[in-house]
């Protein structure tokens, strides 16, 4: 008589046990029967502990492929929001056929880095159109620098650029007062700062920020919103540039 190779043997008897579970409620089995179906399952991810692997690859992919559905959702539902909030800034090509929203903190040494990964894009395509969004979750500084740079951005929109440049490029840790000292030496005098933040506070704009990064599951900075898809991490021009072609080629960051 033919045998059944080991392996085998193992996944037809999991097979049968799987149906007869599936066939018979749990109180159908006796406590013998229950004792040899849990015997058997562990001696089997004993004997193939890549099973666990494979399930847990698994896992993660759905997870993954759930969290995307997520993200595509959001992005289509918060549009105006996402690619067009008035509190937002825009630099590169106002009129561009490509959008890429930065969410950022300017307390992240990962969105120090990506000022750069910007500046080359910008530098590289003249048909982006860049949206800056902050989202200051590094602390209290980061909540506070941000105010400063919101009432900076109202008051002197055309210097947002370089206030930016200078505040998130700088050495050390952005505050109120390292806002402030970068705002005063691009000519606002702080009393006209201070005013303003009173007048026209940003604590509605960050915390529809945050809801939407959170609609989004984004959960760090810096991340991005291109097209179709939600991306989180510092992830360079090659990748960002490679995303912009395909929503220009297909609508979507991936054709």
């Amino acid at each position: 008589m033919a045998l059944f190779p080991k392996p085998l043997l193992a996944v037809s008897t999991a097979a049968i046990l799987a149906s007869l579970a599936f066939f018979q409620p749990a109180a159908a089995f006796d406590d013998n029967q229950k004792k040899e179906l849990g015997d058997f399952i562990k001696q089997y991810l004993m004997e193939h502990p890549e099973v666990l692997l494979d399930a847990q690859a698994a896992l993660d992919k759905k997870q993954e492929e759930a969290k995307l559905v997520q993200a595509n959702k959001a992005v289509a539902d918060n549009k105006q929001t996402i690619f067009n909030a008035n509190y937002d800034v825009t630099v590169g090509n106002p009129k561009g056929d490509v959008t890429v929203v930065e969410f950022f903190d300017y307390n992240c040494g990962y969105c120090r880095h990506a000022l750069s990964d910007m500046d080359a894009l910008l530098e590289k395509d003249k048909n982006i159109r860049f949206v800056l969004k902050e989202f200051p979750i590094l602390g209290p500084d980061s909540v506070a620098a941000s105010k400063i740079s919101d009432a900076f951005r109202k008051l002197a929109p055309e210097k947002y650029a370089e206030f930016h440049h200078k505040l998130l490029g700088s050495d050390g840790r952005a505050s109120e007062d390292s806002a402030i000292e970068v705002a005063t030496a691009l000519g606002v005098k702080e009393d006209a700062l201070r005013a303003e933040m009173t007048k026209s506070p940003n604590s509605g704009s960050v915390k529809e920020t945050y809801q939407l990064a959170t609609d989004l599951g984004l959960t760090g900075t810096p991340s991005y919103i291109i097209g179709n898809e939600a991306i989180s991490g510092a992830v360079g021009v090659d990748v960002i540039t490679e995303k912009v072609n395909n929503v220009r080629a297909c609508g979507k960051t991936t054709c």
